[in-house]
Parts: C-alpha cells; structure tokens; sequence
C-alpha cells in the first residue's frame, strides 16, 4: 500500500502554503522526539509515567536543550532524573545534532504504521525500547 493511499488528499488541502506544511512537520518532528525520549526514561527508569516507581531513582521535570534539524533549530524538552544517570540515545548529552530520527519520525506518522510496528523500527534502528 502506498503512503498517498493512507492518507486522504483532504489533509493536505489544510495546508495553504509551504510554509505551513513545513511549520507543521518541524511540530510534528519536535512532539515525536519528546515522546521518545519520554520513552527512553520509561526503560532507563523501569516504570511507565504515573506508575509506581521501582527505584530509589524516579524523574525529575525538564531541562530545555536547542537542537538542530534539517528543519532548523528547535527547543526542546528533555525528562530528567533524580540521579542525573539518564543520557539519552536519541540525542545524548553534550550533542545538539538530530541524526536520523526527523526521518523515521516523519516516515512513520506518514505510512500510518501501528504503535507496535513504530516501537519495532525504533528498536530496529537505535537499538532501545519505547513504550
């Protein structure tokens, strides 16, 4: 099936311009990231959000980190926690450069893949566990 097939012609007439496209997809890219790095504290912690916590470790809010994408730059938001052991795969620390991931973000909202087939790629290609 091909990805025109998946999603209807009437969600690309909400876009009257390049530039709302393009605003759109940098949104869409920066709310992805987030999830999975959100994700990634899930594994690193043991515990989902909200859940009883397993550790003497737990989370600890938000630090704001620029990053730079092939859409341009972009504040985002990244979980912390208590121990400050958590270092992200996605973007590490001390790095600021998204490699990868606005492509396989935008890729899999596009081909309309299911929750698992999305946690599979991410598996597959950053080799860690996203819930």
């Amino acid at each position: 099936m091909e990805t025109k097939d998946l999603i209807p012609d009437e969600f690309f007439k909400k876009f009257k311009t390049g530039e709302e496209l393009h605003n759109f997809l940098k949104d869409l890219q920066k709310r992805g990231i987030e999830k999975m790095l959100e994700g990634e504290l899930d594994a690193h912690l043991d515990y989902d959000r909200h859940n009883l916590r397993k550790n003497d470790n737990s989370r600890n809010g938000y630090t704001s980190k620029k990053i730079k994408t092939s859409y341009g730059e972009e504040d985002i938001k990244v979980p912390r926690d208590r121990d400050a052991s958590f270092n992200p795969m996605i973007i590490p620390k001390r790095k600021s450069m998204v490699e990868d991931i606005e492509n396989v973000v935008i890729s899999l909202y596009a081909k309309g893949m299911s929750v698992s087939d999305i946690e599979e790629q991410i598996r597959e290609v950053y080799n860690f566990d996203v819930s």
